[in-house]
């Protein structure tokens, strides 16, 4: 991509504006205007999520379903819509296959229980890969422990790419669920989801999308891909913390017992039996999220009214600078430089520690995520103990990016 390409793609997308729409993005870090390139962590909130959470804490608060009274029902109606949201967010049609939950961590932990304390037994296999986030890989191993399976692990490439070959060789009649993220949260490979969504259907074995970093950066269409479960998080996606989605095909979930029992979730209870709501009630028991519920609804109307496609394809414009920037650091190491990569970059400076650079980092008023980033196996991969990581937004500039690369050369000063 020549300069006169870039730069066209950076007027065609408004990223002033942007930037105008997120308070925090105007304030100071130890006298330096804030750099905030953690996103893979926690993205910031638009003023209009912000807005949307005040106006239901001052106007519209009530507990939701089974209220006859006005406020609770408009703030049923309000829940709801969220979910309508959501599932056309994701080309879901049926938007009982949207279940809300506490975020990705929780979202995967209901299937491994109510999927694989159902589906899983002694001398099966579990498959995940070598670049799953720890939240991904731990309740399997707890099931595996459980049950008596087996967990396989597809193993990654030198620049952070998925063996395909090895994971068609994994596949067997023992496997009884792929578990695999779509985009590396510290290589920030983009994993291909679609094909081997489609090896693992050939042997008629479901597929759980780990979706924390994809959903944010582009448009996820999960009948395209032809997932059976994929899960995201709010706070990722612009959104608040405490909410994330499940999307479950109808055919998996009505199969599925809950993973929690108590209100919301039932048709009817007695001392001698307990009869189960229809989906999606019965994975969603107790008082919901509901506030966070609709900040995350008012997020996607965001990114959506932005489009999904310039968002991503402004980061990958973003993305590219960036590498070419650092790369002209001396003494710098990269960790991922997969070809089909999201706007995430993960390094190391020769000599001084992660986090020592991003304590000096933050001097300079740049905030970037340093250690084992919830992927120690990643770590162990590439024989580090922990990475420096930058990971871009929408509302991320050519001039962070110097900044960025400013605020390194200032560290290597200090331990020259």
């Amino acid at each position: 991509m020549g300069k006169k390409e870039r730069d066209n793609d950076m007027v065609e997308f408004d990223v002033e504006r942007i930037r105008r729409d997120f308070p925090v993005l105007s304030t100071s870090v130890n006298n330096n205007p804030l750099v905030y390139l953690d996103s893979g962590a926690s993205a910031q909130m638009p003023q209009s999520v912000i807005d949307r959470i005040n106006h239901y804490h001052q106007y519209e608060h009530a507990n939701i379903h089974r209220g006859v009274y006005q406020l609770s029902e408009q703030a049923t109606m309000a829940y709801e819509a969220v979910r309508t949201t959501v599932a056309s967010f994701l080309n879901v049609a049926d938007t009982s296959e949207i279940i809300f939950t506490k975020g990705t961590t929780h979202a995967i932990n209901l299937v491994a229980h109510a999927y694989g304390r159902k589906f899983v037994h002694a001398g099966d296999e579990i498959i995940v890969s070598h670049m799953e986030h720890h939240s991904n890989i731990v309740p399997w191993q707890q099931l595996c422990d459980e049950v008596g399976a087996t967990l396989k692990v597809i193993p990654i490439s030198d620049i952070g790419e998925l063996d395909l070959e090895v994971y068609g060789r994994l596949l067997s009649d023992k496997t009884k669920l792929v578990a695999v993220t779509h985009v590396s949260n510290v290589l920030g490979t983009i994993n291909p989801i679609k094909d081997m969504v489609a090896l693992a259907h050939a042997r008629e074995i479901p597929v759980l999308v780990d979706g924390a970093q994809g959903a944010p950066h582009m448009k996820v269409d999960v009948q395209d891909l032809g997932c059976d479960f994929y899960v995201f998080s709010g706070h990722k996606l612009c959104g608040p913390t405490g909410v994330g989605i499940l999307y479950g095909k109808r055919h998996w979930l009505e199969r599925m017992d809950p993973y929690e029992g108590g209100g919301d979730m039932i048709l009817s209870v007695t001392f001698e039996k307990t009869t189960y709501a229809d989906i999606p009630a019965k994975f969603e028991a107790g008082t919901p999220p509901i506030v966070s519920a609709l900040g995350l609804g008012k997020a996607i109307e965001y990114l959506e009214a932005i489009g999904l496609d310039s968002i991503e394809r402004y980061e990958k414009v973003l993305t590219k600078y960036a590498t070419e920037a650092l790369s002209n650091i001396k003494d710098i190491t990269f960790y991922g430089t997969a070809p089909n990569k999201a706007a995430v970059i993960s390094f190391n400076i020769k000599g001084v520690h992660a986090h020592d650079v991003g304590t000096l980092l933050n001097d300079d008023g740049v905030a970037v995520r340093t250690g084992h980033h919830c992927a120690q196996p990643v770590m162990q991969r590439y024989k580090v103990p922990a990475t420096t990581r930058a990971s871009f937004y929408l509302y991320n500039t050519i001039d962070d990016v110097d900044k960025l690369v400013a605020a390194i050369r200032n560290a290597q000063k200090i331990f020259s």
